[in-house]
């Protein structure tokens, strides 16, 4: 087992696209809910060595906005799962003192499921660990959506010119806005995009591409990711000084 207390690199905020269930479940002749549910192992692995690692934030790309598009049956079991998590699981959230929120069009989600993600929050509201931020019906494009939407409405009530729209007003008015942009994106599963997932956020993180399906993305895989991570020379689109 890696020993994620040592490394002396750690990102203060990780984004992850947890992708690969289906084909996992695929391979094994199985719906694509199993899937889905053996990926909530590699979920908790995954948070409690963020945690053990120092990590600040964790974000979970857990259901995007195009993921509606899927087939009925794989919603309906992917709101029951999240409708559990958000009921049960979130009682260990707070026995390991770590904080949820959740992003993206709540509107979308069921009257239940909404009151049950409030009280989610509510629930971890004091806790003062690492914090959990899951996406759900989230789509980059809608998040910079709202937050012009945000400024154009104080513009149009005399709060605001147009040209004191700078991307700094604009970056805190999309989701986790008051949080450090995400230093590391994990992708699993080999595909390398971002597929509609932070946007805004992502646009100077480093990217990690893992081989690994979500349900086999494990300790190793995400010490590999984490090690990857500690090798890289950020720029934040300058040069280093001495470079060519």
């Amino acid at each position: 087992m890696p020993d994620f207390s040592a490394l002396t690199v750690v990102p203060r905020h990780i984004a992850i696209i947890m992708d690969g269930n289906n084909r996992w479940a695929k391979g094994r002749m199985l719906r694509g809910v199993s899937g889905h549910k053996a990926g909530v192992k590699s979920l908790r692995s995954t948070v409690e060595h963020c945690a053990k690692a120092g990590v600040e934030v964790l974000t979970l790309y857990a259901f995007s906005s195009e993921n509606w598009q899927r087939p009925e049956d794989e919603v309906s079991a992917l709101m029951e799962l999240f409708s559990w998590a958000l009921t049960k699981e979130v009682y260990k959230l707070v026995e390991h003192n770590l904080r949820l929120r959740v992003i993206g069009d709540k509107s979308g989600f069921s009257s239940a499921i909404q009151q049950s993600i409030v009280h989610a929050e509510s629930l971890t509201a004091d806790c003062t660990g690492m914090l959990i931020v899951v996406a759900a019906n989230y789509g980059g494009h809608w998040d910079i959506t709202q937050a012009a939407k945000t400024l154009a409405e104080q513009v149009k009530a005399g709060y605001l010119q147009p040209g004191d729209i700078t991307p700094e007003l604009l970056g805190q008015h999309v989701t986790l806005g008051d949080l450090p942009a995400p230093d590391l994106c994990i992708r699993t599963a080999g595909e390398q995009r971002l597929s509609n997932f932070l946007l805004w956020q992502l646009a100077y993180s480093e990217l990690h591409f893992s081989p690994c399906l979500w349900p086999d993305f494990d300790a190793e895989a995400l010490y590999v990711a984490l090690q990857d991570y500690a090798s890289r020379e950020r720029r934040f689109g300058g040069r280093v000084p001495g470079a060519q």
